[in-house]
C-alpha cells in the first residue's frame, strides 16, 4: 500500500459544471498549468440516479454515474500545496452528505481552506471587465478579499455546492471562500473564459503561487470579440425592427397585433429547440477527430498543452463525450 501523500499548508479548490464553464474551465487551468495529479476518486452511492442512457451506433452503453476526483499540486515554493476536487455534476439529493464526503478527505489531507469557484451572471457587456464577486466564512476572510478591492457579496443566496460546500467547512473547522466571475446574463449558457481569468487573478494572488495566465487571457480575448460583435449583430437588428414597427400601421387591430407577437414567439422556441437538437445529434467530422486525436497526443507528452485541448472539445461542443478520457491525462505516471 502507497505511503500517505504528505502536504504542505494543503488548499482546496472545488469545482463543478456550471453558467459559461467558469469554475470549470479556471479548474481545468489550474490542472493543465500546474501539471497536477489526480489522487483520488470517489464513489458516491446513490445520491446520483440515472435518468438516460447512452445508445452507440446501436448498442446501449453501461449505466455510467458523474466522477469525482482529486488532483494534487506540490508547491515547489513550499507555500501552499493545492488540491483540486473536480466534480461533473452536483448531486439532486444528499447534498449535503456528500460536502462532508469531500471535507472528510480534504481533512485527512489536513486542508487549510477551501475555495469554490463560480459565476455571478450581471447585464454586463462581453468587452467590460470581469468583476470578482467574493464571500467568506469568517470575518478575517471577508476583510482580506476587501483588501484586493472584490465585490462583496452583501445579500442573497449561494446556490448548490459552491456555497454549501463552505457552509459546511464551518462545521470543520476549516475557513473558506466562495470567488465568483462576473459574466453576460444573456450568454449564460456560452464558455466565458473572462470570468475565469478574473478568478484566477485573485486567487494566484492569495495563494501567492506562480501561475502563467497568458494562454487563457488570450482567449478571454478572442471571445470577448466573438460575443461582441454577436451582440452587436442582434442589436443592430433589434433596432431595425423597432424602426419598422413604428412606421407601420398605427391603426392595427390590438388583438390582431397580440396574435402576430404570439406566433413569433412561438416560431422562436421552435427554431431554438430544433437547433439544440441539431446539436445533440451533430457529428465530428474525420478532420475534426483526426485533429483531437493530435491534441490529445500532444497533452499526453505535456500536460500544459491539456487548456488547448479543452478549448477545441469546448468549441466543437463534445467535452463530455471525452471528459473521462480527457481527465485521465491527469493521472500519475509511473515514471
Amino acid at each position: 500500500m502507497d505511503e500517505p501523500l504528505q502536504l504542505n499548508h494543503p488548499w482546496l479548490v472545488a469545482v463543478w459544471p456550471g453558467m459559461g464553464h467558469v469554475a470549470l474551465n479556471a479548474g481545468v487551468y489550474l490542472l493543465s498549468k500546474l501539471g497536477m495529479n489526480a489522487i483520488a476518486e470517489f464513489d458516491t452511492g446513490d445520491l446520483f440516479d440515472v435518468n438516460e442512457v447512452e445508445v452507440k451506433e446501436g448498442l446501449i452503453q453501461p449505466i455510467r454515474r458523474p466522477r469525482n476526483r482529486f488532483f494534487v499540486w506540490q508547491d515547489p515554493a513550499g507555500k501552499h500545496d493545492l488540491l483540486v476536487f473536480l466534480g461533473e455534476a452536483q448531486p439532486p439529493i444528499g447534498k449535503l452528505p456528500f460536502c462532508r464526503q469531500v471535507l472528510n478527505f480534504a481533512r485527512e489531507m489536513k486542508t487549510e481552506r477551501v475555495f469554490t469557484f463560480a459565476a455571478m451572471a450581471t447585464h454586463m457587456r462581453p468587452e467590460s471587465a470581469s468583476r470578482v464577486f467574493s464571500a467568506a466564512t469568517d470575518l478575517e476572510g471577508v476583510e482580506e478579499l476587501q483588501r484586493l478591492d472584490l465585490e462583496k457579496v452583501d445579500g442573497g443566496t449561494i446556490g448548490g455546492l459552491n456555497g454549501l460546500l463552505l457552509a459546511a467547512a464551518v462545521e470543520y473547522g476549516i475557513r473558506g471562500s466562495c470567488l465568483l466571475g462576473e459574466m453576460p446574463q444573456i450568454f449564460a449558457q456560452v464558455p466565458f473564459p473572462k470570468a475565469s481569468l478574473a478568478i484566477l487573478e485573485v486567487f494566484k494572488t492569495i495563494a501567492g503561487i506562480e501561475l502563467d495566465l497568458t494562454e487563457l487571457a488570450e482567449q478571454a480575448h478572442s471571445v470577448e470579440e466573438q460575443l461582441g460583435e454577436l451582440l452587436s449583430r442582434v442589436e443592430s437588428q433589434y433596432a431595425q425592427n423597432e424602426s419598422d414597427d413604428d412606421e407601420g400601421d398605427d391603426d392595427e387591430d390590438e388583438d390582431d397585433e397580440d396574435e402576430d407577437e404570439s406566433e413569433d414567439v412561438e416560431e422562436t422556441e421552435g427554431t431554438a429547440m430544433e437547433t439544440s437538437e441539431e446539436q445533440r445529434q451533430r457529428r465530428l467530422t474525420p478532420v475534426q477527430r483526426e485533429r483531437l486525436e493530435e491534441l490529445f497526443r500532444l497533452a499526453a507528452e505535456n500536460r500544459s498543452k491539456a487548456f488547448e485541448l479543452k478549448q477545441e472539445l469546448d468549441r466543437l461542443g463534445t467535452f463530455k463525450e471525452y471528459e473521462d478520457r480527457f481527465l485521465d491525462l491527469f493521472k500519475k505516471s509511473d515514471g
